[in-house]
């Protein structure tokens, strides 16, 4: 069945627009689910990598950054491929192996892709058994543009996940607001959530051992509905370090850094609308 798969890959090679392969199946996957909050996703493909985009209600939108370096193989045939996938088959797909559940082994996937109306086809190996899956995709349409540019962010942190991760712990999540404010005063960083019975605050000092980096030239507070922040969270569990940026509009960036294996690094990004309804109005 191997050798099967190879001779009908070989035959129609110079069909794809889009050839990858990558020797780990888990650092894909991994990427993945760190935006899997919705199922549909768009996939567009440059010469630099992969970008996967999962949004929803117009109001916040991940994307899992996987450079071509992360593949043995990467070939993009024209400049952008576009097309659209469901990323929960396209996981099933991935950890078809077992996954977490069999972590002695590592399997290997290559995708293929020959353009518009084509299935995404997987050829996945592990330990010499090889099988195939074809996915159907989808038309690709307009994902929304946020216009968040490095010319207009105004405030920006950087710290470890680690202390984020304890802060969620503490925070109401059950709120449905989540409020943050960035200062060049005291408190600097302040992340609040109102309950029913209590507010709670949480407070960083610009000079903490968890925060890298602390760049802020101008106070803001800003109102998030946390319905639209909670599927970070799936990327923030995987994360080392995280940067959290507004713009001058409010608009929130949280890029996570996650460390896949082979010590390489990729990274992860969810933008926010900030909450047009403000509670105290």
């Amino acid at each position: 069945m191997v050798s099967r798969l190879r001779r009908q890959d070989s035959d129609v090679e110079h069909q794809y627009v889009l050839e990858a392969a990558i020797d780990n199946t888990r650092n894909l996957a991994l990427l993945l689910k760190a935006i899997h909050f919705r199922d549909i996703a768009t996939v567009c493909a440059t010469s630099d990598g992969l970008k996967v985009t999962v949004e929803d209600t117009k109001s916040v939108q991940a994307n899992a950054y996987i450079q071509s370096s992360l593949f043995h193989e990467y070939k993009v045939g024209d400049q952008t491929v576009i097309f659209k996938v469901n990323l929960n088959v396209l996981l099933e797909c991935l950890n078809i192996f077992g996954g977490k559940n069999n972590p002695g082994c590592i399997s290997t996937v290559k995708i293929c892709y020959s353009g518009y109306g084509s299935p995404l086809i997987l050829l996945l190996e592990e330990n010499g058994v090889t099988t195939d899956c074809k996915l159907q995709t989808m038309e690709p349409e307009d994902i929304l543009d946020f216009e968040f540019t490095p010319s207009k962010v105004i405030n920006k942190i950087i710290l470890q996940s680690e202390i984020l991760k304890e802060v969620w712990s503490d925070l109401d999540m059950n709120s449905d607001v989540l409020e943050i404010l960035m200062s060049s005063n005291d408190p600097y960083f302040q992340l609040t959530t109102k309950g029913s019975l209590a507010t709670t605050h949480i407070n960083f000092t610009k000079d903490s051992d968890m925060i890298e980096s602390f760049e802020c030239t101008e106070t803001t507070k800003h109102k998030y509905q946390i319905s639209l922040i909670k599927p970070s969270l799936r990327a923030l569990a995987l994360s080392s370090k995280v940067s959290i940026r507004t713009d001058d509009r409010g608009f929130l960036c949280m890029q996570y850094m996650i460390k896949v294996e082979g010590s390489q690094c990729c990274f992860v990004e969810y933008l926010c609308s900030p909450n047009i309804i403000d509670d105290d109005d």
